[in-house]
């Protein structure tokens, strides 16, 4: 009886210190987020400032869930490469364990792309496409490339996680503000800036999280939507994840691999 009591306590004591270090964990770590307007929020409610950052963004809900011990809110609605070199990377504090960061489709032309897909013919879009098309394997390896040794370089022991972008229609539906024409143009669009981030990111000594199987089936036009479609009010809300694709697409692909 003695033996099993002094088990009992052995054990009540090893669950509750693995239980209490967790939150100590977590705690420790310094995060920041940076970015474009899918790592800043937009598409979602609560939008606020220049750079429309909102709490319902992966990266803040992330933050409000794991508690760190800082958090660094430094994604950008509108961001280029550019813009997360000349102002995001220099913010970035000393000692920062975790970093977050989408970035690629401004550079690669995603907003006008998609406003000729909108307003042009099949062909058109396709056109438009290609022309991203090539700007990605041709000039984006660069641009990506600098980034994040500037990242590696600021913050040289953090864990570096980029998240890829979703596709951002479905294609299954006939009924749709584009022809399936164009969705498969844009979508495979995307497949291409995708595998591009992928491969320069990986070759950078980074985690490359993929969130276009979280966005399955859940494109513009299906049933259950994790993207807005065309938006009127506010406009910047067209073609970014909703409050649903940041919380069961963009949060879950983080999560998992943020340790």
């Amino acid at each position: 009886m003695r033996t099993a009591n002094v088990l009992a306590t052995l054990v009540t004591s090893t669950v509750l210190s693995l239980a209490l270090a967790a939150p100590a964990q977590a705690a420790s770590i310094d995060y920041v987020a940076l970015g474009d307007s899918y790592s800043s929020g937009v598409g979602a409610p609560g939008q606020s400032g220049t750079c429309l950052r909102s709490n319902s963004s992966y990266a803040a809900q992330w933050a409000g869930r794991n508690s760190p011990s800082s958090f660094q809110f430094l994604a950008c609605g509108g961001a280029k490469t550019d813009d997360v070199l000349k102002t995001q990377v220099p913010a970035i504090k000393s000692g920062a364990d975790l970093i977050s960061i989408t970035i690629g489709g401004n550079d690669a032309g995603f907003a006008p792309t998609v406003l000729t897909c909108l307003t042009s013919s099949d062909s058109a879009c396709a056109t438009k496409v290609a022309q991203g098309r090539t700007y990605v394997a041709n000039t984006l390896p660069g641009k990506l490339d600098a980034t994040y040794k500037a990242i590696r370089g600021k913050a040289p022991d953090a864990r570096v996680v980029v998240l890829s972008y979703p596709l951002i229609f479905d294609t299954s539906s006939l009924l749709c503000e584009m022809s399936v024409a164009k969705r498969r143009s844009l979508n495979s669009g995307a497949d291409a800036l995708d595998a591009m981030i992928k491969q320069r990111a990986e070759a950078a000594g980074f985690v490359f999280s993929d969130v276009r199987d979280e966005f399955a089936g859940h494109g513009v036009c299906s049933s259950r939507p994790y993207l807005n479609g065309l938006t009127i009010i506010p406009p910047q809300n067209s073609y970014h994840p909703n409050t649903s694709g940041y919380t069961n697409g963009y949060l879950p692909a983080f999560s998992g691999s943020a340790s």
